[in-house]
């Protein structure tokens, strides 16, 4: 970031500046901005500001500008060059819905869900070789009677080979609108009738080839049906028979009924049984109690109760014998009486206890036999029904056999019947919904798109190059540039003045002129002077507290402008009334004498020879009293390299006379004598030609005066145009000021 200008300073100018011919009239004081002062950098590493690339854009618009304009009137002529392609489409609406087929059960089927990749295959079939083949011969647009195919005919290729390649039409273009079941079929040609015709066509093929498809397939299907129903038809006259063979085999009009009779007969049998078990163990017990003699188990059989009464009626007949027994004797008639029926009651006691167990007896007897009999009849009933039942389940197999057999013989005719019916009736899901016209506009080419295009395309070029331009311009142009990266202010920037084309005019004691002459333009020489005198300032001022008495201006290479800026340097330096002593240092190339219009036939090389003693070859210029110059003297090189010791002694012994001694040497890359002369001054001064000037070339001299421990003051930028830096707007400001104020000088 550049910080924010210091308070101008009022410096007086010189009192001959009156409009004598040598300097212009301008106020007697003027402001004169200092350089800008820039913080120290961070690190090696520039950051651009994006206002740098603005000034980038607008130091290049003309050109950019100019390269827009060509692209685009290259775009608008060849656009107008170009043959016109129209394009027609025709729009195919696809139902998912429909029923494929009239009867069945094909006719209530849904649509699934894979409608992407369904109308992603009927693009497929469209661009396919038996959809476009017919229309591309129809139109005569195979390989052999034009470009349209993507594969084109080659020489060497027999005529049949080529005939049977692969259709693919290039200006053929298919696609779904999203979230539609539309296809656009899209046919570009110069002729828009012919696009129509064949984007239609090309519709229609497609719909006559999904019917031969479907037809086939059906026709296909009816075919192999018909073919297995004479298998199914075998298969079920063979269990037909089978089943009936079975049925005289078990001589039963139904098996399954049978199974019934004898499962119910089976279930009573076992009941019977079982209550033939329990009744055979009652008895049982009856027979083994009884067999025991117990009154008790007689009691308990069926004839308990005459029996208990018969006991009941010996007990009284004993009880009454007894009484009897005891009243009267043995021969007594009632003891006779009481004693038969006693006896008679106990033998039909006995009597009657051997008849219940006879009878209880031939009860278990006959109980037992009752449950073997049934155990017997279970035994064969079941035998009976498990090989009844076996039987049945074979005659279920062979009967469901058959049953299925007929089942899918009849289904099959059936669904003969219908594929019959549907593939003389195919009711297609496909259907033409727009047909094709000829368009009437082309659309290629697109004038407005391509030159907005050019437009686009043409600025981001224009732009890049101009910023890769900047970015490979390895010249010095940027003062915050040669701060940060060089390490070394920039003590003022000169601005470029046109019709000098980089050189002071000469100037002659004889004619009276100033340095710029009376035909410069104003505003430009009268900058270049400010900015001359802004360098001064900041030459004398790098140091408060040691002003520099000697001072040499040096440069990298030659033609940078050093000795003009010695020349105007010293005029500014003597205008504010203080000695100042140039010396023309160059002896192989001198120029000052040139400049200010003064004799070189002595100089510098003749001190340094010894030829002449310094004082004496010191010539005064009647235009600056304040100003004396010491020309070089005849270009020697032998003086060139004796010079460093005799230009010490000279600086010493001019000091005490001058307010400042400026040097003008050669330039220090290739000559040796720059450093003997930046070893003996107070500060060295470093001319650099802006936009010119290589970066590492003014880095490898201030290398070398830093390696000397020379005082490098700083650089001066010359030949400043306010299109080299975002920071030279100034300039521009300036030469307008002073056109507007200040009138051409009159010789």
């Amino acid at each position: 970031m550049v910080e924010k200008q210091e308070l101008p300073l009022l410096l007086p100018l010189p009192a001959n500046g009156n409009g004598n011919g040598h300097l212009p009239a301008i106020p007697e004081q003027i402001a004169v901005y200092p350089s800008y002062s820039y913080p120290e950098p961070e690190s090696e590493h520039l950051a651009l500001p994006l206002s740098h690339y603005l000034w980038i854009l607008r130091r290049h618009k003309w050109r950019m500008m100019a390269l827009v304009a060509v692209c685009i009137a290259c775009t608008v002529v060849i656009s107008a060059r170009l043959t016109p392609i129209y394009e027609s489409t025709a729009s195919i609406d696809i139902d998912r819905q429909a029923p494929p087929g009239v009867i069945g059960q094909d006719a209530a089927r849904l649509a699934p869900n894979d409608a992407d990749q369904f109308l992603a295959t009927q693009i497929k079939i469209i661009q396919s070789d038996s959809v476009l083949r017919p229309v591309a011969l129809r139109y005569k647009l195979a390989v052999g009677y034009g470009t349209n195919l993507s594969l084109p005919a080659q020489p060497r290729l027999s005529p049949a080979r080529v005939q049977n390649a692969p259709v693919a039409l290039k200006n053929l273009k298919v696609t779904r609108p999203p979230n539609t079941y539309l296809l656009l079929i899209s046919y570009r040609s110069p002729d828009p009738d012919l696009a129509a015709n064949v984007a239609n066509d090309i519709a229609q093929s497609y719909i006559e080839h999904t019917y031969n498809i479907r037809f086939r397939a059906t026709a296909g299907l009816s075919t192999f049906m018909e073919k297995q129903l004479e298998e199914l038809k075998a298969k079920m006259e063979t269990s037909s028979s089978a089943l009936a063979q079975f049925e005289r085999d078990l001589a039963v009009i139904n098996p399954e009924e049978k199974t019934s009779i004898l499962s119910a007969r089976l279930l009573q049998l076992n009941t019977e049984f079982t209550n033939a078990q329990a009744d055979r163990v009652s008895k049982q017990a009856a027979y083994n109690s009884v067999k025991t003699g117990s009154l008790e188990a007689a009691q308990a059989s069926s004839q308990g109760e005459q029996l208990r009464k018969l006991s009941d009626r010996a007990d009284e007949a004993r009880e009454k014998f007894a009484t009897i027994k005891v009243q009267y004797g043995a021969a007594h008639p009632e003891y006779k009486k009481a004693d038969s029926q006693l006896t008679e009651l106990e033998r039909q006691l006995d009597d009657l206890k051997a008849n219940i167990e006879k009878r209880v007896a031939l009860e278990y007897r006959e109980a037992l036999n009752r449950e073997s009999m049934l155990q017997v009849a279970v035994a064969e009933t079941k035998a009976e029904f498990d090989r009844l039942n076996a039987r049945s389940y074979q005659y279920k197999q062979l009967k469901e056999e058959a049953e299925s057999d007929k089942g899918l013989y009849e289904e099959l005719v059936r669904k003969i019947k219908e594929e019959g019916i549907n593939s003389s009736f195919q009711n297609s899901s496909i259907r033409l919904a727009d047909s094709a016209r000829p368009a009437l506009h082309p659309v290629f080419p697109d004038l407005k798109l391509n030159i907005i295009l050019a437009f686009l395309f043409s600025t981001l070029l224009a732009v890049g190059a101009a910023v890769i331009a900047d970015t490979i311009d390895n010249t010095v142009r940027d003062p915050e540039q040669i701060q940060k990266g060089l390490k070394t202010e920039v003590l003022g920037s000169l601005p470029v003045v046109k019709h000098w084309r980089g050189r002071l005019p000469s100037v002659s004691q004889e004619g009276g002129k100033g340095l710029a002459g009376s035909s410069r333009r104003l505003g430009q020489a009268d900058a270049f002077e400010e900015a001359v005198r802004t360098l001064r300032d900041s030459v004398l001022l790098s140091d408060l507290g040691r002003r520099p008495q000697s001072l040499l201006l040096t440069s990298a290479t030659p033609r940078e402008g050093k000795t003009t800026i010695s020349i105007h340097l010293a005029i500014a330096h003597s205008g504010q009334k203080r000695k100042t002593l140039l010396i023309d240092a160059d002896l192989r190339r001198p120029g000052v004498h040139d400049r200010v219009g003064i004799s070189n036939e002595q100089g510098l090389s003749s001190v340094v020879n010894g030829e002449a003693e310094w004082r004496s070859v010191v010539r005064q210029l009647e235009s600056y009293p304040d100003l004396a110059v010491l020309p070089a003297g005849p270009a020697s090189r032998r003086a060139a390299d004796r010079l460093g010791s005799v230009l010490e002694r000279l600086l010493t012994e001019a000091q005490p006379e001058y307010d400042l001694i400026i040097v003008d040497s050669p330039p220090l890359l290739g000559f040796a004598e720059p450093l003997q002369m930046a070893a003996v001054v107070d500060g060295v001064v470093v001319v650099t030609l802006a936009g010119q000037t290589n970066r590492n070339a003014l880095g490898s001299v201030l290398s070398s005066l830093k390696r000397l421990k020379a005082n490098v003051i700083g650089v001066a930028l010359n030949e400043v145009r306010e299109d080299m830096s975002d920071r030279y707007y100034y300039y521009g400001y300036y030469g307008k000021y002073y056109s507007k104020y200040y009138k051409p000088i009159k010789s």
